[in-house]
This record gives structure tokens, sequence and C-alpha cells, in this order.
């Protein structure tokens, strides 16, 4: 008897310290996040010479949202561990940029690629990745 209780004890831990490390990896995501670094063909500074875009994760609220460089986006957040998808539909404000839509058009696409993404160990710079390829980088705000 003292065997089965202390294997459920085990199980129950192990299950909720897990749930809680996943919880976790996504709590890093809170907050304010500036876009410094696109995998694009050309410069950044040219797709974003006026606004650099941003994110803005709500972990309470399953929301992400913020600015591509022109125009503002939301949408419910979709992340799991280290794993996150912006394919759901999102809803966009229409602008009209003054340099064009060039910037806003790569920053949603390649939003669209990423499959996954890494915080670094300072909490600092969070990375979105598509496969295994760095595509986006943004800085804490």
């Amino acid at each position: 008897m003292m065997k089965k209780i202390f294997t459920l004890v085990f199980i129950t831990s192990f299950l909720i310290s897990c749930k809680c490390a996943k919880t976790d990896a996504v709590s890093k995501l809170d907050g304010t996040w500036e876009l410094n670094y696109v995998a694009d063909s050309q410069t950044f500074d040219v797709l974003y010479s006026n606004k650099k875009p941003t994110i803005v994760f709500s972990i309470k609220e399953s929301r992400v949202s913020g600015n591509n460089g022109c125009n503002s986006y939301t949408g419910k957040l979709s992340a799991t561990g280290n794993k996150i998808d912006f394919t759901q539909p999102m809803a966009v404000t229409k602008m009209m940029c003054l340099n064009g839509s060039q910037g806003e058009q790569v920053y949603m696409s390649t939003l669209q690629k990423i499959t996954s993404y890494d915080i670094t160990d300072d909490g600092k710079t969070l990375n979105f990745i598509s496969g295994d390829i760095a595509m986006m980088r943004f800085t804490k705000k």
C-alpha cells in the first residue's frame, strides 16, 4: 500500500513540475519587445527607417499585439514551451505607410513562418526561429 501511495505522490509531483516548467517558459515572453533584426535581402534600416516593429505578449490574456512598422496588429497567443504559432488570423489596421508597406509585409510574412522561440539567459533578447534558422531578433523594452 505504501508503495502505491509513494508512486502516486511521485507521479503527481512530476506532472505538476512539468506543467510549471512549460508555463514558466511562456511567461518569459510577457511584455514588450522591439525588433532589431529580420532575415531579409534588404538592410534592416531601409525596411524600418521610420519606426521599428514591436511585439507585446500578454500571457494573462493569451494575446499578442504590436506594431509592424506602420500598422498595429493583435491576435490570440498560441505558445507552449518554446513552440509558438502565428498562423492564426490577426486583426491589422490599414493606415497608409510613408515609405510604402514593404517593411510591414516582410514583418508579417516572416512572423507567419516562426515555429519556435528562444530567450537568452539574461532575458533581454528574444529570437524567433523557423526550423533551425533565427529569422527575427527582438530586444526587451
